[in-house]
């Protein structure tokens, strides 16, 4: 199997190929699609029982400016929007379209995940998706993703993710959210 560039469309199994050419471990976990946490949580057990680790969410947004950000996080942290614009120094916030999800990182709706900037049109500068990390969810190992399609989860250490994203010139920051988190 060929390793894809690091910014055409992939499927999960390019995707995997790709983690291999970059040495980096990961399991992948199977389960029936899922669109929300609660149905995530229902197929591995609240707990993490049968996928331990930190479980994660993937937000799409776009500022008014129209700078696009992928900001990934602990899935039970509840983002308040305007004070995530603060903390990032961003233009006012709001959830990418599907199109646009489509267009930029080739994924749909419900298989948001950083591993996703593989697909990333723009190759560095300014139109580049930016990448930001939970801090605290990168305390946890392994975190756990979906990889393009959400009817699987793939766990990773965390500096294994930043590898991924430095090679998909997507180098991330990472950001304690605790200030944008909705109480």
């Amino acid at each position: 199997m060929t390793v894809p560039h690091p910014h055409q469309v992939t499927n999960p199994d390019m995707l995997y190929a790709r983690f291999r050419a970059l040495g980096l471990a990961f399991t992948v976990h199977e389960h029936p699609p899922v669109f929300t946490v609660e149905k995530a949580q229902s197929h591995r057990g609240v707990d993490g029982g049968v996928m331990p680790g930190a479980h994660c969410k993937s937000l799409f947004l776009r500022d008014k400016k129209g700078v696009l950000w992928l900001v990934v996080c602990l899935e039970d942290r509840r983002i308040d929007m305007k004070a995530l614009s603060g903390l990032l120094g961003s233009a006012r916030l709001s959830f990418g379209r599907p199109e646009l999800l489509a267009e930029r990182l080739g994924i749909e709706p419900g298989s948001v995940t950083p591993f996703a900037v593989i697909n990333d049109v723009a190759e560095n500068g300014d139109d580049a998706v930016r990448v930001i990390l939970d801090a605290e969810m990168m305390q946890t190992e392994p975190v756990n993703y979906h990889p393009l399609i959400n009817t699987a989860t793939v766990a990773m250490t965390p500096a294994g993710l930043v590898q991924f994203l430095e090679a998909c010139d997507h180098a991330p920051a990472t950001t304690d959210l605790t200030d944008a988190t909705a109480v």
